[in-house]
């Protein structure tokens, strides 16, 4: 990779890192719903994989910024959940890197989205029930709003750029 785009690379990453924490900090009482131990904080996921559209490096560090925004604001068991973005962001984005276009890379990703963050509440002492019903399909449906909101947002932008070009 050449120096400019790595630089590239480093700032976009460091740009939806930033909105990545953001979200839950300045939105979360405003986006979120919260029925515990599920809580969906709508466009939180949009970083994410905005960033997955970038490289593997990029989506793993805005992964790490958003667990992060969500374990100041919601402590950490949601911190825990949204650390299962590291392996979402990371995931997706080797996909498109193989060559996967980023609506079913989004799709191939939120199976392991939903069981990751179910998985990821047990060990708080959280019921299978609670963790498979509330947060493995809450987390699954809010991962579907958030995949057709970051299509939308990155077609826009893709037809945007050419209209600008």
């Amino acid at each position: 990779m050449q120096t400019n785009s790595r630089l590239q690379e480093i700032v976009y990453g460091a740009l939806l890192t930033a909105i990545a924490i953001l979200i839950p900090v300045a939105f979360g009482g405003y986006l979120r719903i919260y029925i515990p131990p599920f809580s969906a904080t709508l466009a939180s996921h949009l970083p994410v994989f905005i960033s997955m559209l970038i490289s593997p490096f990029a989506a793993v560090f805005v992964g790490f910024g958003s667990a992060l925004g969500f374990f100041l604001i919601m402590g950490p068991v949601i911190g825990a959940r949204a650390a299962v973005h590291i392996l979402v962001g990371g995931t997706g984005a080797y996909l498109i890197k193989k060559g996967i276009g980023f609506g079913w890379a989004l799709v191939a990703v939120a199976p392991i989205h939903a069981l990751g963050e179910a998985l990821i509440v047990v060990p708080f002492g959280f019921s299978f029930y609670e963790a498979g019903v509330l947060v493995g399909i809450g987390t699954l449906l809010h991962h579907m709003m958030d995949g057709l909101l970051a299509y939308v947002v990155v077609r826009s932008l893709q037809k945007t750029s050419r209209a600008l070009s």
